[in-house]
């Protein structure tokens, strides 16, 4: 089991949305998300990043996606966002059996979740508007073929984590697996930080969940 030690900054106290990024860029902890683990069927893989860091409120999440050929086709929050070229972060409290699932495709569609299982779940609707969500995409040409590299930036207020108000998040252990994939993008993949051991693909397994210790 991986393990990422999450830092606290002030990241609230930044002016932009870009201030955050820089400083998530400069002081949060790094995750590389380089596990495919259906290499037989589904063998591609991309270079992703996700950089790290909490204010004791909200974990703030940013991904960087190298040279995809992106799929996006999903609008609306709660759609098939993981057929998409979509990144995504599934958390469990620690003494918790429950997980909550954040699934963003590369518009900023988003899907967020309290489930029991994959299948016995529900919507966290009621704290979708206090999520923040911001997207770049750049593209470019890649052996006669265009790619895309574009970044996801979350903030997730942890209300939407399942901490109550007057909970902090320093010191909090959280169990928790980064996600990439695309179901239905040209080259379907399915990419995690913390390695599954099944035979097909799920990423709703939160025995093969990692830690983020929460400075």
């Amino acid at each position: 089991m991986k393990t990422l030690t999450v830092p606290k900054q002030h990241i609230s106290q930044c002016e932009t949305v870009f201030d955050c990024i820089n400083l998530l860029h400069e002081a949060g902890a790094e995750a590389r998300i380089d596990q495919v683990n259906w290499k037989k069927e589904f063998p591609k893989s991309l270079p992703v990043t996700v950089r790290v860091a909490h204010d004791g409120e909200k974990i703030y999440l940013y991904y960087e996606v190298t040279g995809e050929e992106i799929r996006a086709e999903n609008t609306k929050d709660f759609g098939s966002v993981w057929e998409d070229s979509c990144v995504e972060f599934f958390m469990q409290r620690d003494g918790e059996k429950i997980y909550r699932n954040f699934e963003c495709n590369v518009l900023g569609a988003l899907l967020a979740a309290r489930h029991e299982t994959r299948e016995k779940s529900e919507r966290l609707t009621e704290h979708m508007s206090s999520i923040t969500r911001f997207s770049t995409i750049k593209h470019r040409y890649e052996n006669h073929k265009q790619v895309s590299d574009w970044t996801m930036y979350l903030a997730i207020p942890k209300q939407a984590m399942g901490f109550a108000p007057n909970e902090s998040l320093s010191g909090q252990k959280i169990r928790a697996n980064f996600y990439k994939c695309g179901d239905k993008t040209p080259e379907t993949h399915f990419i995690s930080w913390n390695p599954i051991d099944l035979p097909k693909p799920n990423f709703h397994v939160p025995q093969f969940f990692g830690l983020l210790n929460m400075e």
